[in-house]
């Protein structure tokens, strides 16, 4: 009840639907359409009664089963040219018959609006404290550039003054269906609205409408939607590859609301996602982290940030999310939900860890390179040690390269974190053969042109293989040494540790290589047999399984697609 005023909603559900048949009793994300305006009435602050009003039995029985009543409509007022007017009329009296007395709001509500909020439910009713309000509809708005069609004169005419863009034309809104609210006394069976109206505009999600398959295909994906938020960032030390590795995650997750959390002390990664119009909040420190994830309550908690604790971790699944870890060499990874480390830094036996190249992520702009062609001639060389070097191996490389007959190319990419960019620059400038480049956007481009790459063992190594560009990897740590992806099974050179290498090797290598056409075709081959381009699908894959166990336990309720 509102303001002492006794509320009726009435929901028409007709079993003779034509466009999806028998729609109403249909499952829709797991739950019948006939139960969504049923609990959506119930969640009211207001509503006193629900009724639905059918002509089919079974949606009689599960209507009656989701805690509405039910009134049988008579075969008049079941036909498809009906309309809802002497519908909902007929439902009213019939069920003041039963309560024996009158109620002052009628509310319509269709249970092809499934997505309608409750909130918007209570803020519609509460329009009438206004005594003067009539009837109140649910719009949104509709505004775009429209045309009309003048059938005396065959031709067609602007329904605008001036040509703008979308978000500056004038409002129009357009009626949504979800609900209309009308003052008892103008309940007619010819009519349901009063002579002083009201509009409620609803968001573009709560506006679905299912008429047809595709509508309901998108009502399927508002219900899956899930919240999920991002924890990574980027700074010199270890480079940009997490980042962009989760924007590339973020970019494939067309029907979920994400947000990323960046830490305040890591400008470069801040910078990086609001260059992408990412939405973003930033933290201070692991307790404003907490505190900011449970105001935004999201279902999935991704982290990117390779090492976790197991405090951090734990409080994360005691609140309820479904933990996501990528290369995490913390012991936070033993606890959470899913890890995933195309690197191989994991114990295969680790149950919770996904392992191997089939889990690496690409960029997106390595989706649209072709793959490379082998030519007998190399006159193209790529030198690219990723975030930092500390070693400074790209040096020692370039003066490698240069101590051959080699008159090629060399065009050098060095990572955010590398320290001696003047120093390198002023070596080189007179060399026209030398090319240095940083914050490079368009990487794959260099790649694909190049026709022989040096390159450590991280991240880079997985592109250059999308791609089939002969590779001599050299590892810039002990760790890189564990990322065994760079073989020669997969078509790699990989000459292991930088400090254990002399500058002889490289140029033996590096001429062995130039000179060796066969042995390139080779590599391009075997690079090009490994499918790198499903790693996000094999990844959510795996959440969907994992979640779904994750549901199971009790912790949520809710299917992810």
């Amino acid at each position: 009840m509102f303001n002492n005023n006794k509320i009726l909603v009435v929901i028409p559900a007709r079993g003779g639907s034509k466009g999806i048949p028998r729609k109403n009793i249909r499952l829709l994300n797991h739950n019948p359409l006939i139960s969504y305006p049923i609990n959506i009435a119930k969640s009211s602050e207001y509503v006193d009664d629900i009724v639905v009003t059918t002509d089919d039995s079974e949606i009689a029985l599960l209507s009656e089963k989701f805690g509405a009543s039910v009134i049988m409509r008579s075969e008049e007022l079941s036909g498809d040219d009906v309309p809802i007017d002497p519908v909902v009329y007929d439902a009213m009296v019939k069920k003041e018959k039963q309560a024996f007395d009158e109620y002052d709001l009628v509310v319509t509500l269709q249970p092809t609006s499934p997505l309608l909020e409750p909130s918007t439910l209570d803020a519609a009713i509460e329009k009438f404290e206004d005594f003067a309000i009539d009837s109140v509809l649910s719009v949104v708005d509709d505004r775009h550039l429209s045309w009309g069609y003048d059938e005396k004169n065959q031709r067609y005419f602007p329904n605008y003054i001036e040509r703008k863009n979308r978000q500056y034309l004038p409002k129009d809104f357009r009626e949504t269906g979800a609900l209309l609210i009308t003052r008892r006394n103008f309940v007619h069976e010819d009519s349901r609205l009063g002579t002083n109206l009201d509009l409620i505009e609803v968001s573009r999600q709560e506006s679905v409408d299912i008429d047809n398959f595709e509508d309901w295909w998108i009502a399927e994906n508002y219900l899956q939607k899930k919240k999920v938020a991002i924890v990574v960032n980027a700074y010199d030390e270890i480079g940009t590859g997490h980042v962009h590795r989760c924007l590339s995650i973020a970019s494939k997750l067309v029907f979920h609301d994400v947000l990323f959390l960046m830490d305040e002390q890591h400008q470069l990664g801040i910078d990086i996602v609001d260059s992408y119009n990412y939405p973003f909040e930033i933290y201070d420190g692991e307790d404003d982290l907490i505190k900011i994830l449970r105001k935004h309550s999201p279902q999935i908690v991704v982290n990117d940030i390779m090492d976790t604790s197991r405090e951090y971790v734990t409080q994360l699944k005691e609140d309820g999310y479904f933990v996501v870890n990528f290369e995490d060499i913390g012991v936070g990874a033993e606890v959470a939900d899913v890890v995933f480390d195309a690197l191989y830094e994991h114990d295969m036996s680790e149950k919770n860890v996904f392992t191997g190249y089939k889990y690496y992520i690409l960029d997106d702009e390595f989706y649209f390179q072709p793959q490379k062609v082998i030519t007998p001639q190399v006159e193209n060389v790529l030198i690219a040690f990723g975030g930092t070097d500390p070693n400074n191996f790209t040096e020692t490389v370039i003066d490698s390269i240069l101590a051959t007959s080699y008159d090629g190319r060399i065009n050098v990419i060095l990572g955010v974190g590398y320290d001696g960019l003047e120093k390198l620059i002023d070596k080189y400038e007179s060399n026209q053969s030398v090319q240095i480049y940083r914050n490079v956007s368009d990487v794959s481009e260099f790649m694909f042109k190049a026709d022989l790459i040096f390159t450590s063992a991280g991240r880079t190594m997985y592109e250059v293989c999308s791609l089939g560009v002969p590779t001599i990897c050299i590892c810039k740590d002990e760790r890189e040494l564990t990322h065994v992806f760079a073989n020669e099974t997969n078509g790699f050179i990989n000459m292991g540790l930088s400090t254990d290498i002399e500058k002889q090797e490289i140029i033996d290598q590096f001429i062995s290589l130039v000179n060796d056409y066969e042995l390139r075709l080779e590599m391009n081959q075997k690079m090009l047999s490994i499918d790198l381009k499903d790693g996000f699908e094999n990844i959510w894959a795996v959440i969907r399984g994992e979640y779904r166990k994750f549901e199971l336990k009790g912790q949520k309720h809710e299917n992810i697609q």
